[in-house]
């Protein structure tokens, strides 16, 4: 142990003055041992030495944190002079390291320029965000992290750290990789609030290049079963211009596509986003090729609610003809005529979000049955109307008759019809007079007697039977029916002007009551086997740049 004197004090007491030397003792490696002061030595005139009992504790304890704050002052000074001195030598080497990093860079070689093997780029994806995907521009959007590393041993360096962030201003002065995306449509690089771009440089001349990119990219779509269809959209990236002899791509490892977690896709479900590498032929040459293909399956609540269950209650709406008498014929014509309006304006609004494409989706066929189904029922009273309703409100003449009626009224054929009219309703009353029961006589005193019971049965009118001419078969019946016989259709018109009586129900409504609900479910059956429980796997396009402009 070595003395180290600090100063010396005066102590006066009842023996007198007494100078006294206060010391620490410290190590020889000058690591404090303990920070106590000690009185060494205390001399006088008479050589009285001066006993511990004579000194107070005060006075002391003051001594020992005046010397304890004195070495702790001088040791956080060094410490932090010692710092100081190490960043300073830090800054300056960053400094050489940059000033002498670029020395005889040329950055329009490649790293491995003459070295005869090709610069490895090693690519990852971290996607933030993904949507909208778009059937009608046939294209999506996704907001991602794309990062590339790369190795230039003409920028490694020797120095205290191990790696360099860079401004992205170097980027302007180094060599960089052209990759580009071969069905991108509209990318942007982020710069709020400055361009999100990240430089770093490792001792060993590794580089890392990362940016936040906006990438919107071409999807080809095939919509046959839309909107239960399955889409594949790729994302293709590689060189522009160095072929796969200069530069090769390559995804990083087994997780270069991930997903920022909770992201959602409104529409869709992403189902799988498998990725390769694969070599692409051009004009130029081969080159290395990167893609990755976000398989999504679509939502159908959406068209469920909006689509296919309003087309459905719309059928079944136009159904309710069937039960409508067939004298209705303005209520029976209205509201076939509602629903194939209502089914057009859905059918236009679904079709605003899709292209113009040269073959029928699955709703294009939900549609046009939906739409056969409504006009079939107007068809369907058409032809009620025309060949079975007749007798009721049409007058018949004949061509002799015509002619006599003509001479009556002097050539006028308004005034012709009107005497039909009045003739035919004046025969109609004569013949009514013959079914209406008799009345009293004097005998019963003028009251009028009850009718016989056998004639309270008697009607106006017989009771309604339907119109079918049942000497003629049916089938030669449909025949002129589809035919429109002008012919037939004016001999039923004589035969009911000879019954006088009013037609029932039609046997075609009858059968259409069954007929068309049988039919629709059955077809709806068919329909939904077909397209929902039938989907195509996903697999690689064996050239996936034919759909992509190049």
């Amino acid at each position: 142990m070595e003395v180290d004197a600090k100063g010396a004090i005066y102590l006066t007491t009842k023996n007198g003055t007494f100078p006294i030397a206060l010391t620490s003792l410290n190590s020889r490696d000058g690591n404090a041992a303990q920070d106590i002061p000690k009185i060494l030595l205390a001399t006088t005139k008479n050589d009285t030495s001066l006993h511990w009992s004579d000194v107070s504790d005060d006075f002391l304890f003051t001594n020992y944190l005046n010397e304890t704050h004195d070495y702790k002052n001088l040791h956080v000074s060094k410490r932090n002079n010692y710092k100081r001195s190490i960043n300073d030598a830090v800054s300056k080497n960053i400094t050489l390291v940059l000033e002498n990093l670029l020395k005889n860079y040329e950055n329009s070689q490649l790293p491995t320029h003459g070295k005869g093997y090709p610069t490895v780029v090693q690519t990852n994806i971290l996607i933030r965000s993904m949507g909208p995907v778009s059937e009608l521009d046939m294209d999506y959007s996704m907001d991602c992290y794309f990062r590339q590393y790369w190795r230039d041993t003409r920028l490694s360096f020797l120095g205290p750290i191990r790696s360099l962030s860079l401004s992205i201003k170097m980027l302007e002065r180094i060599w960089r990789p052209d990759t580009y995306f071969y069905n991108g449509k509209h990318s942007y690089v982020h710069t709020i609030t400055v361009p999100n771009k990240l430089l770093r440089i490792s001792q060993h001349g590794d580089i890392l290049y990362s940016m936040r990119l906006t990438i919107k990219a071409k999807c080809p779509m095939e919509l046959r079963n839309f909107p239960m269809d399955r889409q594949s959209c790729p994302l293709i990236l590689g060189s522009y211009a160095y072929s796969n002899q200069q530069l090769v791509y390559q995804w990083q490892n087994s997780q270069s596509v991930n997903f920022v977690p909770g992201m959602t896709l409104s529409q869709f479900d992403l189902i799988s986003f498998p990725y390769r590498n694969f070599t692409f032929t051009r004009r130029e040459g081969d080159f290395s090729v990167l893609q990755v293909s976000f398989n999504l399956q679509r939502h159908t609540g959406y068209f469920l609610i909006q689509v296919y269950v309003p087309c459905i209650l719309i059928v079944v709406l136009s159904w309710v003809s069937f039960w409508i008498h067939r004298e209705a014929t303005s209520d029976r014509v209205g509201l076939g005529i509602t629903t194939v309006l209502t089914l057009s304006t859905i059918s236009l609004d679904s079709r605003t979000d899709l292209p113009k494409v040269r073959y029928a989706t699955a709703l294009d066929w939900f549609l046009l049955m939906s739409f056969f189904y409504c006009i079939a029922t107007l068809l369907e009273f058409a032809g009620v109307h025309y060949f079975t309703k007749v007798g009721s409100g049409e007058i018949v003449i004949d061509d002799s008759e015509w002619e006599e009626l003509i001479e009556e009224v002097g050539g006028d054929a308004f005034a012709a019809r009107q005497l039909a009219v009045r003739r035919r309703s004046s025969s109609r009353s004569a013949t009514n007079l013959n079914f209406l029961p008799t009345q009293g006589n004097c005998t019963n005193g003028g009251e009028d007697l009850p009718p016989p019971p056998e004639q309270t049965s008697v009607r106006l009118t017989m009771e309604r039977t339907t119109q079918t001419e049942r000497r003629v078969p049916r089938w030669r019946q449909l025949l002129y029916c589809l035919a429109g016989d002008d012919r037939y259709r004016r001999q039923r018109q004589i035969e009911a002007g000879k019954r006088g009586h009013i037609n029932s129900v039609s046997h075609i409504d009858k059968a259409a009551r069954i007929l068309f609900p049988a039919s629709f479910a059955l077809l709806n059956l068919f329909y939904w086997m077909i397209y929902a429980f039938s989907s195509d796997d996903f697999a690689w396009s064996d050239n996936p740049m034919n759909t992509l402009s190049h």
